[in-house]
């Protein structure tokens, strides 16, 4: 059984940090590519940024030089670290677990189940 399981949200202060965590369970944490995914009531999910299974990174743009996602294979672990926190960034966070299967070609996705980022003052 896959479980996602997200930790690290809370109410912070503009100018803030936190840092989520995401640990994996029940997949090949190595083989699959993660991503942290943010959610505001009444809009679309949107990739907040992702890190591939070769350790590349790319970031929406929004957060850019704010947000660093990393990942420690040997704890099965990813990470998404969040600098210069500001109102904006309030969402629900999802961490994102996706590989394309060999077989079929399709992306095979599985979600945590959130965690709230609240940045006000």
């Amino acid at each position: 059984q896959v479980q996602l399981v997200e930790s690290g949200g809370g109410l912070v202060q503009p100018g803030g940090s936190l840092r989520l965590s995401c640990a994996a369970s029940g997949i090949i944490f190595r083989l699959y590519a993660m991503g942290w995914y943010r959610q505001v009531p009444g809009k679309q999910r949107e990739l907040v940024a992702a890190i591939t299974s070769g350790d590349n990174t790319n970031y929406t743009d929004s957060v850019k030089g704010r947000f660093t996602i990393s990942k420690d294979n040997a704890k099965n672990t990813v990470y998404l670290q969040m600098n210069s926190l500001r109102p904006e960034d309030t969402a629900v966070y999802y961490c994102n677990a996706r590989r394309i299967s060999r077989i079929t070609n399709q992306a095979i996705d599985y979600w945590g189940q959130g965690t709230q980022v609240t940045v006000s003052s």
